[in-house]
């Protein structure tokens, strides 16, 4: 695999191609100071992956993703861990190193980078009329007081809109995280969640009743609009 490293610091992209090294499969074939240099240079190169800093002078490492068209993987290598939360909502995104990176922690990354390569070579592999699921994953990861907490799509009940955040409603406990209800539905498995209201989204597996206009999860009545509920009723093995 071929890569290149953005990092405005000359003692972290020496440290990162170091490890690097350690994998024969990996060759770093350029290395930049700034963010303006790698854009025109992969206007005519292609890569790999992308091992790079989120804070650099002028533009930050998600300025640069947004502005390359079609981005190769990317590992970003940050001292800052404010940012994790922001970094899963983009699909190139392949983990979030912080800094002091030690050995163990980058090659969590590299196992992590093959396994999505050797992922996305599998779904390629596959014919063009066979329907993949939805979602693979288990669970996601919220940002709380700047710990990464996952959560399991199983355990969550309900998804609540409140203002600029939303409220996580799990069989244990309730978080509270600064997103929109969109960014999450984006996230949802669809074959388990259903939004029934402009204000909320359901795991239809924990429905315990339905009446009316509204449905019955843990103790909690949620309502269900006019427009949602007839794909709420698709959903449902009725007799």
């Amino acid at each position: 695999m071929n890569c290149i490293i953005i990092d405005d610091e000359a003692m972290a992209r020496a440290i990162i191609a170091q490890m690097i090294s350690n994998y024969p499969e990996m060759i770093v074939v350029e290395e930049f100071s700034n963010a303006i240099h790698a854009i025109k240079y992969l206007n005519q190169n292609q890569v790999d992956v992308i091992f790079l800093d989120i804070h650099m002078p002028d533009f930050t490492g998600f300025d640069f993703i947004q502005t390359i068209k079609n981005p190769p993987k990317v590992i970003l290598v940050t001292s800052d861990k404010n940012f994790a939360i922001e970094a899963f909502e983009y699909e190139c995104i392949v983990d979030y190193l912080v800094k002091p990176i030690t050995e163990e922690r980058f090659e969590k990354a590299i196992q992590k980078l093959k396994s999505t390569n050797e992922t996305a070579k599998t779904a390629t592999s596959k014919p063009i009329d066979e329907k993949l699921p939805a979602d693979t994953s288990k669970e996601f990861y919220i940002n709380i007081d700047r710990r990464l907490i996952k959560i399991e799509f199983a355990t969550v009940n309900v998804v609540e809109a409140k203002g600029d955040y939303i409220l996580i409603k799990t069989e244990n406990k309730n978080y509270t995280v600064h997103s929109t209800l969109k960014k999450i539905e984006d996230k949802l498995p669809t074959d388990l969640f259903l939004k029934v209201h402009r204000s909320f989204i359901i795991n239809t597996k924990k429905i315990i009743d339905i009446e009316d206009n509204s449905v019955l999860i843990a103790k909690e009545v949620i309502p269900v609009s006019r427009a949602n509920r007839p794909e709420l009723m698709k959903r449902l093995n009725l007799l």
